[in-house]
């Protein structure tokens, strides 16, 4: 891998990272109502679930194959879904993409992070 692909790799993954951890902070102890109800958590949610699908979504295709347990599937359509849908739907995906996603993701990057450090290190 090039050093700037080695770069631009590890800030997506740390950008990817951060926004799964806040959306955890931010829906810890709530039901699916209260973050379908909530004015101020569900935009905030919204928002990072979007900056997390489009961080994995310009992940180069060869760095995806060394992450094959990541849903790249599940994320790619996530990230449609994020952009095109409103209302319930748009409700659905979001508990969806917290309740799954996002937890399976923040799991696997810590295994990725200690069976391959050289994704994560910013480096050139």
């Amino acid at each position: 891998m090039q050093a700037t692909s080695n770069i631009a790799t590890s800030a997506l993954l740390s950008i990817v990272e951060h926004a799964g951890t806040a959306v955890t902070i931010l829906i810890e102890g709530l039901t699916q109502e209260d973050l379908m109800r909530s004015h101020l958590t569900r935009p905030e949610v919204l928002r990072q679930l979007k900056s997390l699908a489009d961080s994995l979504a310009r992940i180069a295709p060869e760095v995806r194959q060394d992450m094959p347990e990541l849903d790249w599937a599940g994320w790619d359509a996530m990230r449609d879904r994020l952009r095109r849908r409103s209302g319930e739907a748009l409700g659905e995906a979001l508990w969806f993409a917290c309740e799954s996603l996002v937890p399976a993701t923040l799991l696997w990057l810590r295994v990725y992070r200690q069976s391959q450090p050289g994704l994560f290190l910013m480096r050139s």
